[in-house]
């Protein structure tokens, strides 16, 4: 595929834990541009040295209904929010390049043959999300490098490109042997929490893996106190819409419990309640390691031992 990847990939995780620091402990690893500012998004930048990736949330083509944004507003008593559908893609896309990362790749939709045609021009790789085979061929027509293919057992959003999409129900290692011979590497991502479940995704069909969950406890990740007090506690987790308005799995918390059935609202919902436990995280945490982030990394790619 042009670069040589090591098997496990610290994959981006929005909202604080992918920091520089887990990025350059790692040997690949991306910044998560997704909801970060711009002069964030600069300073993570002149913060990472070696061969990184940085991934973007695409802007979004489909607004909530403004009726349903407003009711949930009004119950809540709080002011509709503004935000950004565009999620300030084009400003980041542009200083990510000056930059020069190895890869740049998408969630929430793909890049167009312009932007990819800007990656290849600035020496990057172009990768999108994809979670089924209608997305994987429109990614591969467009002209991407590689396909990050997202199974079900995910923690965090699912990278379905509309929100108002049905994930798929195929967890990793099927979704990977169904789109095996698509015609460009698949990067499995989704659930692996153990060597042999790496192993497994691998045999399936993956150059390598993608990891985020197993990182949220390393010391380098930005993860929250309150949040790593949420990682190791015995609450359930859950797929809903109520932590952002788009289906994302986490850790269940008051508002998921009384919100079991909100309509899509990304990106709305999550300022309306940023008082409330947001922990975006697959199951079985109770497996997530501890300690540096680069022996995670080596246990999950079958060299190392951790302590």
């Amino acid at each position: 595929m042009g670069m040589q990847l090591p098997k496990i990939i610290a994959a981006p995780m929005a909202g604080g834990p992918s920091t520089p620091a887990l990025v350059n402990a790692v040997t690949f690893g991306f910044l998560a541009f997704g909801t970060c500012s711009v002069a964030q998004a600069r300073e993570e930048l002149a913060e990472v040295d070696g061969n990184f990736g940085v991934n973007f949330f695409m802007p979004q083509q489909i607004a909530p209904d403004q009726r349903d944004v407003r009711a949930l507003a009004a119950e809540l008593g709080v002011e509709v929010p503004d935000v950004d559908l565009s999620c300030g893609f084009e400003d980041k896309f542009a200083i990510a390049l000056e930059a020069g990362p190895a890869v740049v790749s998408s969630t929430f939709g793909c890049f167009s043959e312009h932007e990819i045609q800007r990656a290849h021009n600035a020496g990057a790789q172009a990768w999108a999300t994809v979670t089924n085979e209608e997305e994987a061929k429109v990614a591969v027509a467009r002209g991407v490098d590689a396909l990050v293919v997202q199974g079900i057992s995910a923690g965090g959003h699912r990278a379905t490109w509309s929100p108002n999409d049905t994930p798929d129900p195929r967890d990793t290692p099927e979704l990977v042997r169904a789109l095996k011979g698509i015609g460009v590497p698949i990067i499995a991502a989704g659930g692996a929490r153990t060597p042999e479940e790496v192993d497994l995704l691998i045999d399936a069909g993956a150059v390598a893996v993608s990891c985020g969950s197993v990182f949220l406890l390393s010391g380098e990740a930005g993860t929250s106190p309150r949040n790593r007090e949420l990682l190791q506690s015995d609450r359930p987790a859950v797929a809903s819409r109520a932590f952002s308005g788009r289906v994302a799995q986490g850790i269940q918390s008051a508002f998921t419990v009384a919100h079991p059935d909100l309509p899509p609202l990304y990106p709305y919902l999550r300022p309306m309640t940023l008082n409330n436990d947001y922990c975006l995280v697959g199951a079985r945490r109770g497996t997530l390691p501890t300690g540096p982030a680069a022996a995670v990394e080596a246990w999950m790619a079958g060299t190392g031992k951790l302590r």
